[in-house]
C-alpha cells in the first residue's frame, strides 16, 4: 500500500471514528447516570437526519439553520423519551427499563417507516462537503476533512459543558451517588432531563454529519451505526465520556484500516467490530479507561 493510500484510508478512519465517538457518548452519558442503555438513542440518531431534510425540502430553510433546528428537535425527542418511557420506571427493576428501551427503540423505527416510508431518500449536502482537497499527495474529500474537525469541535464544548460548568459538575455528582446528590439539594430530575437531551443533541449532530458522509437517509438508518457506538463506548469503558471518544476512534480506524490491508475481507468488515467487543468484554470488560463496572444493563 502507497503512503498516499494509507494516508486517505487514515482520513476515512478518523472521519467515521469522530461520528461513532459523537453517537457512543450519548450512551455513556445515559449509562453513567442511570446505568441504563437508552437504545433509542440510534433512532434519535435517525431522527435528526429527517428533521434537517424536511426542514430543507419543505420548509426551504437554510442547510445551517434546519441542522440547527433539527438538533433541538432531536433534544427535544430526547427529552420526551426520558419524561414519558423511562422516568416511571426509575424505581423499577433494571430489566423493566431495558426492556423498554428496546421497545422505544422498535416504535421510533416502526414510526418512521410508516410515516416517510421505507425508500431511501438522498440528504442534501453543502457545497462545503462536497469539494474535494489535495493533501500530502492524496485526494481528500470535503466531508471526510470537515466531519472529524466538526465533531472534535463540538466533542471540546461538550468537554467543556461536562468538566468546566455547573450542570456539568451536577451531572457528575449524580453519576456517583444520585441520592447524596438529591440530598445535597440538587434537582436530579432537571439533571436526568438535561442529560438525555445533550445525549440526543449530540447524535442529531452526529445522525447529520453521518448522512452528509453516506447521503443517503431511510428510517432504519440508526440500526448498525448505533450498535458499532455502542461498542465502542465498552471498548472505551461505557460510562466514562473520555473512554467512549477513544473508542468511538478505535472503532472507526479498526474499520477502515483492516479493509484497507487485507481488502479480501472486505464483506467481514462488521464481523470484526463486533468480535473486538466479544474480545474487549472477554479479557477488559472495564474498557481502555478501566472504569469499573458494577452493573449493567
Amino acid at each position: 500500500m502507497s503512503w498516499t493510500t494509507f494516508f486517505q484510508q487514515l482520513m476515512n478512519g478518523i472521519s467515521v471514528g469522530s461520528l461513532y465517538a459523537l453517537l457512543a457518548i450519548g450512551y455513556t452519558l445515559v449509562y453513567g447516570i442511570l446505568g441504563l442503555i437508552n437504545f433509542a438513542h440510534s433512532d434519535v440518531f435517525m431522527l435528526g437526519t429527517y428533521f434537517a431534510f424536511f426542514m430543507i425540502g419543505v420548509f426551504l430553510l437554510p442547510w445551517w439553520l434546519s441542522v440547527v433546528i433539527g438538533v433541538g428537535l432531536c433534544a427535544l425527542v430526547g427529552m420526551t423519551i426520558e419524561r414519558v418511557a423511562y422516568r416511571p420506571l426509575r424505581n423499577a427493576p433494571r430489566i423493566s427499563a431495558l426492556i423498554t428501551a428496546v421497545g422505544v427503540s422498535f416504535f421510533i423505527e416502526n414510526l418512521g417507516l410508516v410515516t416517510v416510508g421505507a425508500r431511501p431518500k438522498g440528504f442534501p449536502r453543502p457545497e462545503l462537503m462536497k469539494n474535494v482537497y489535495f493533501i500530502a499527495g492524496a485526494r481528500i474529500q470535503g466531508v471526510t476533512f470537515w466531519v472529524p474537525l466538526f465533531s472534535i469541535a463540538i466533542l471540546l464544548v461538550l468537554f467543556y459543558l461536562v468538566y468546566r460548568t455547573k450542570m456539568g459538575m451536577a451531572m457528575r455528582a449524580v453519576s456517583r451517588d444520585m441520592e447524596t446528590t438529591r440530598l445535597m439539594g440538587v434537582n436530579v430530575d432537571r439533571i436526568i432531563l438535561y442529560t438525555f437531551a445533550l445525549g440526543s443533541a449530540l447524535a442529531g449532530i452526529g445522525g447529520v454529519l453521518w448522512a452528509c458522509k453516506y447521503p443517503q437517509i431511510n428510517p432504519l438508518m440508526g440500526t448498525f451505526p448505533g450498535w458499532k457506538a455502542f461498542t465502542a463506548a465498552v471498548v472505551g469503558g461505557i460510562g466514562n465520556v473520555v473512554g467512549a471518544m477513544i473508542g468511538g476512534f478505535i472503532i472507526g480506524l479498526a474499520e477502515i484500516l483492516i479493509v484497507a490491508f487485507f481488502p479480501n475481507l472486505t464483506g467481514y468488515r462488521d464481523a470484526f467490530v463486533f468480535a473486538l467487543l466479544i474480545l474487549f468484554l472477554l479479557v477488559k470488560p472495564s474498557g481502555v479507561m478501566g472504569e469499573t463496572l458494577k452493573e449493567k444493563v
